[in-house]
């Protein structure tokens, strides 16, 4: 018995006279990530990419969970390989389904029938395929409305396939189908979720993340590290930058209305971020704020944030809240290292009364109060580069 798994597309099968280029990528992306698990035969047809183990001991559950976290696939079938006729397709189901069948207390048939040529029409695969089924498995009922069990029958162009039904995939678009863009990466809950919200839309992810030695400690930036280890399954190798901010803040405390502190911040983290996207070739910026969480994230402060931005911003949290996040975080699976306790440079200086609604032309003022343009330059020459690899 031969046994395959079918990777099926979701919104690429719309893509119309591009989609062999997204599924390009996507095919790319499969057998990096699946080299280390053993040796595949990969085809693609009929908006599906075949995976079949060339290796006996390829543990195909192993498979299935990496092709869940692979953006592109919408989802996935562990299937049994059969020939274009009904006895085999018959013989096969009773022996690949044995043990499901033999648990169920009802069942189902689909059929789908891509090749019309095959002699039969799917009405009657599935009756004569009932049939065997509950001549086989007596304690089996028919049941079409909500059945223990479906058992699917695809006729595609070469062979025939028996399977269970198919599992979630992530969905979205293939990593690196729609450029490349640089996360700011703070350590909380919102950013890794961000990243992950963009990856799947086909973005491929560098990270940017600020430190303040000695405010902040090292074991905060091994928590963002972690983050981004956490984030590789989704969204493949990440390429981290860690910026030195300290003296920047510091001026910014000693020359700078302390109320403008946090907006004036977030501004020269978009400034060192352009440069360091420049050097990336990435397109865009990305970041976690959602749209009146705290008082740098109000659109008044986001347009005095953008402000010195000469390439677009994407904040996909904008219109959630936080419950919607952390439930992303959690199925992610970074909300637990999110939530240590371990201050980022956001944290560091802290006004007591921050400007809700700052008006661009007093942000700007008192960004001139300070001397930064060295500064920035320095910072950028000292940022510290590391990649982060999915294994």
């Amino acid at each position: 018995m031969k046994e395959i798994i079918l990777a099926k597309f979701g919104e690429m099968a719309l893509k119309g006279q591009n989609k062999s280029g997204f599924e390009d990528i996507l095919m790319k992306n499969i057998k990096f990530r699946l080299k280390s698990l053993g040796k595949f035969q990969y085809s693609c047809a009929q908006s599906t990419i075949y995976i079949q183990p060339e290796e006996p001991e390829i543990d195909l559950d192993e498979v299935i969970e990496k092709l869940q976290k692979i953006f592109g696939i919408a989802a996935i079938c562990r299937a049994c390989v059969c020939e274009k006729n009904f006895e085999d397709i018959r013989k096969q189901t009773l022996v690949y389904l044995q043990e499901m069948l033999e648990e169920a207390g009802s069942f189902k048939v689909e059929a789908k029938r891509a090749d019309k040529k095959f002699p039969m029409k799917s009405p009657e695969i599935c009756q004569e395929l009932g049939s065997a089924i509950c001549e086989a498995f007596p304690n089996l009922n028919v049941d079409v409305h909500q059945p223990e069990i479906t058992v699917i029958v695809e006729i595609r162009d070469t062979n025939a396939y028996i399977h269970a039904g198919k599992m979630k995939g992530a969905g979205g678009l293939p990593v690196g189908s729609s450029g490349k863009a640089l996360l700011l990466l703070s350590g909380g809950i919102d950013s890794p979720v961000a990243g992950y919200m963009m990856a799947k839309r086909g973005i491929h992810l560098s990270a940017i993340h600020f430190v303040s030695p000695p405010y902040t400690s090292d074991r905060a930036r091994l928590k963002v590290e972690q983050l981004c280890e956490k984030l590789t399954p989704y969204c493949g190798d990440i390429m981290f930058y860690c910026v030195p901010f300290t003296e920047i803040q510091e001026e910014l405390k000693r020359k700078c209305p302390e109320e403008y502190f946090t907006i004036l911040m977030r501004r020269m983290m978009m400034l060192i971020a352009q440069e360091i996207a420049a050097e990336e070739k990435a397109l865009a910026l990305i970041t976690g704020e959602s749209v009146g969480q705290v008082a740098s994230q109000t659109l008044q402060a986001m347009v005095c944030t953008d402000a010195v931005c000469h390439m677009p911003v994407f904040r996909p949290l904008v219109g959630m809240d936080k419950t919607e996040i952390i439930e992303i975080s959690r199925k992610i699976d970074t909300f637990d290292i999110s939530i240590q306790p371990y201050e980022d440079c956001c944290t560091v200086f802290t006004p007591r009364h921050p400007k809700i609604r700052p008006q661009l032309e007093l942000v700007e003022q008192a960004q001139q109060k300070g001397n930064f343009s060295e500064m920035l330059a320095e910072a950028v020459s000292h940022t510290e580069r590391k990649i982060f690899k999915h294994t």
